[in-house]
């Protein structure tokens, strides 16, 4: 199982953006307080469409509520990672996978990231940029983990025009 972790995230829209990424793709979401926002926000809804109610996702108060409610392999996304993201092996579909993104002023913190210093990804980029908006980082990673575990439970055709539809 994989699970997408938002710590402390701040924008409703990537939130939003994220929820409908995993209802699309049967992963769960977890949100750690606090919040720069309330989960019945607008922004939320209209980010998500109609594709929240989907979503399974869970919030804890703090970092140490989601490490005592949940265990598996964590990895961490940070700007100060030495390995890219698709430098593990993810195709183990029975390990509870957690990827840990960080609020997106200041990403996770560093008395966090030294605990697991050998499990702190980076998504490459240049030096125009600090980051990646996080609902793009969070797509990038799991579509990775996603293609190594074959996209299990996911179509491979569209389930309202059927597989033919280009040839009509």
């Amino acid at each position: 199982m994989i699970n997408i972790v938002l710590f402390e995230p701040e924008i409703p829209q990537n939130t939003g953006n994220i929820m409908r990424t995993c209802a699309g793709t049967n992963t769960k979401l977890h949100l750690i307080k606090p919040l720069g926002f309330s989960l019945d926000e607008k922004a939320i809804r209209r980010s998500g469409v109609n594709y929240i109610d989907h979503c399974e996702y869970y919030v804890y108060d703090n970092f140490d509520d989601f490490l005592s409610k949940n265990n598996g392999e964590f990895y961490f996304l940070t700007r100060y990672g030495n390995k890219t993201y698709t430098d593990f092996n993810y195709q183990d579909i029975k390990a509870n996978i957690y990827f840990v993104f960080g609020k997106e002023s200041t990403g996770i913190p560093k008395e966090i990231l030294k605990k697991y210093l050998d499990r702190c990804l980076r998504i490459p980029t240049n030096n125009n940029i600090r980051a990646l908006n996080l609902s793009n980082c969070v797509a990038l990673v799991l579509y990775e983990a996603l293609r190594q575990q074959d996209y299990p439970n996911l179509l491979r055709e569209d389930p309202f025009k059927g597989k033919d539809y280009l040839n009509l």
